[in-house]
C-alpha cells in the first residue's frame, strides 16, 4: 500500500530518530518499501539561503538583492552544511561524497547567481524576474542537500534508495513543475525502493513564487495526487493537539485523533498550519486522506484528517489561534444604508494585497483583522482619507474548532469562561456553520485566554 510521506526541517535534523521511527519502524524486508519521502532542508538551512522566516534576519539572497557581494555568505554556507554533513557520519553518511555534492552544487549556483548579479547591474532588465530566479536557485540547494544525505545513509545501511531531486538543477527543458513530477517518478517500481524527494520542484511557473516558504508541502501534495497514495502522511515534531501544550500543559491536552479538511483550513486561516491549505486543498479534491504523525511518538496512529469526518459527539476538537493581529476599524456615518460601503473599503484591500481573517460590521462602522505582517501605513494614510475614523490596534484571536460543536451554551460558556478570568471579549463572531468561534481579546490576555477555553470545554 502506497504511501507518500513528508518530513519537515527540525524532524529532518534528527535524523537518527527519523531513520529508526519512520524508516524502521516495525518493518523489514519488503516492508521497508513502496514509500515516498518528501524531505525538506535540515533545520535553519533555508533560513541562510533566503532569510530567516521568524526575524527576517537576511540570508545569501538578500546579498545579492541589495547588490553586496555575496559570496562570503556562500563560503560561509559551504562550511556550515559540511558541519552538517559531519554530524551524520555516526549514522554512516559518506562524508566525501556527502561534502563533494554539496560543493559542486553550490559552487554551480554560485555561477548562476553571479551572472544573474551582472545582468540586474545592466539595468536592463526586470530586478523582479532576476531576483525570483536567484530565489529559486537558492531554495533549491537545501532540499538538494538533505535528500542527498538521507540517501545516502540508506543506501549505506544495505536498503534500495532512489533519490529524485526535483531541483533540475542541470535540466534546462521548461517543464511546468507537475510535468517534472510526472517524468522523474514514471519509471520507478516504488514496491521496490525507497524513494527520498526533494521537497524543491522546479517549474516554469516558479514555485517560491507562486507558494513561497510552503514550497516543500505544496511537492507533497502534488507528487499525492500524482501517484494516488493509500495514503499521505506528514511527520512534524509534534502532535496537532486540542491545544497548545505549551502554554496549557501537556497534561491538559491530547492529539485530535480526527478531523476534516475544513478543520485543517481553519488551522492554517489563523496561522496553525497542520498542511499549507494550498497544498491541502488538492488532496481533498482528488479524496486522499492526510495523516499527521509525531517523528518522535512513533507508536501513536497521530492525527487523520478526511474530507467528510463529522465527529459524532458535539465537541470543540481545537483551540487555538494568534496574538499577531492588528485589528483595522473604519467609522463613517455614512456608511449607514449606503450600498457598497463594505466593497470599496475591500478594494482598498485587494489594492495593496492584503487579506484579512475576521471582519465584523455595525451600521457606521467596518471592523477588519488582518496579520501584523502584512499591515501597510499606506492603506492607513488612504483609509483616512476617505472615511471619518480609522483606527488601528493590535489584538489576538482565540478560536474554538470543531467538525460538530453547534450546541445551546457555547458561546455562553466561552463569555463565562473569559469573565471568570477578568478577560474582555473586544469583538467575535462565527459562520453559520460554526466550524470555527472566533474572539478577539486585548494581545496580553491571549495566554490566559486559550488556557482558561481549554479549561472551559474539558
Amino acid at each position: 500500500m502506497l504511501t507518500v510521506e513528508k518530513i519537515g526541517g527540525t524532524s529532518m535534523s534528527a535524523l537518527g530518530d527519523v531513520i529508526k521511527n519512520i524508516i524502521l519502524f516495525e518493518r523489514s524486508g519488503k516492508q521497508l518499501y513502496n514509500r515516498i519521502f518528501v524531505v525538506s532542508a535540515f533545520s535553519g538551512v533555508t533560513n541562510l539561503l533566503l532569510e530567516n522566516k521568524k526575524t527576517g534576519e537576511p540570508g545569501v539572497y538578500h546579498r545579492l538583492a541589495n547588490y553586496e557581494d555575496f559570496n562570503k555568505p556562500i563560503n560561509s554556507l559551504i562550511i556550515k552544511l559540511k558541519q552538517i554533513n559531519k554530524s551524520y557520519e555516526s549514522l554512516g553518511l559518506n562524508i566525501a561524497e556527502a561534502d563533494h555534492f554539496i560543493e559542486k552544487r553550490i559552487n554551480e549556483a554560485r555561477a548562476y547567481l553571479e551572472n544573474l548579479a551582472n545582468i540586474l547591474a545592466s539595468g536592463y532588465v526586470s530586478k523582479e524576474g532576476i531576483l525570483q530566479a536567484a530565489r529559486e536557485i537558492l531554495a533549491s540547494i537545501g532540499e538538494s542537500h538533505s535528500a542527498f544525505n538521507f540517501t545516502n545513509i540508506l543506501q549505506n545501511m544495505g536498503i534500495s534508495t532512489t533519490l529524485v531531486d526535483l531541483s533540475g538543477f542541470d535540466d534546462p527543458r521548461s517543464l511546468t513543475i507537475d510535468q517534472r513530477i510526472k517524468k522523474d517518478l514514471q519509471n520507478i517500481d516504488f514496491e521496490n525502493t525507497i524513494c527520498i524527494v526533494t521537497g524543491y520542484a522546479k517549474g516554469t511557473e516558479g514555485i517560491m513564487r507562486e507558494f513561497d516558504r510552503g514550497y516543500s508541502e505544496v511537492t507533497f501534495s502534488k507528487i499525492a495526487v500524482e501517484v494516488k497514495p493509500n495514503e499521505a502522511i506528514i511527520h512534524k515534531e509534534y502532535h496537532l493537539c486540542t491545544a497548545d501544550p505549551v502554554l496549557v500543559g501537556v497534561d491538559n491536552c491530547y492529539p485530535v485523533g480526527n478531523t476534516n479538511y475544513d478543520v485543517a483550513d481553519q488551522l492554517a486561516d489563523v496561522g496553525m498550519e497542520a498542511i499549507h491549505p494550498k497544498a491541502s486543498k488538492p488532496l481533498e479534491i482528488n479524496n486522499i486522506n492526510l495523516r499527521i504523525k509525531n517523528t518522535f511518538d512513533p507508536e501513536h496512529p497521530g492525527t487523520l484528517i478526511t474530507r467528510e469526518y463529522i465527529c459524532e459527539t458535539k465537541r470543540v476538537e481545537v483551540i487555538t489561534g494568534t496574538d499577531k493581529v492588528v485589528m483595522i476599524d473604519i467609522y463613517d456615518p455614512s456608511m449607514v444604508g449606503n450600498v457598497g460601503s463594505d466593497f470599496q473599503i475591500m478594494q482598498l484591500f485587494y489594492k495593496f494585497k492584503i487579506s484579512y481573517t475576521f471582519k465584523a460590521t455595525s451600521a457606521n462602522s467596518i471592523s477588519i483583522l488582518i496579520w501584523e505582517k502584512d499591515f501597510n501605513k499606506k492603506l492607513i494614510h488612504e483609509l483616512e482619507e476617505n472615511y471619518e475614523k480609522v483606527t488601528v490596534e493590535k489584538m489576538a484571536m482565540v478560536c474554538l474548532l470543531g467538525t460538530n460543536m453547534d450546541q445551546p451554551g457555547l458561546l455562553a460558556k466561552s463569555a463565562a469562561a473569559f469573565a471568570d478570568n477578568g478577560i474582555n471579549i473586544k469583538s467575535a463572531g462565527f459562520a453559520l456553520r460554526k466550524v470555527n468561534l472566533q474572539f478577539l481579546v486585548a494581545r496580553e490576555d491571549f495566554d490566559q485566554a486559550i488556557i482558561a477555553l481549554n479549561k472551559a470545554m474539558g
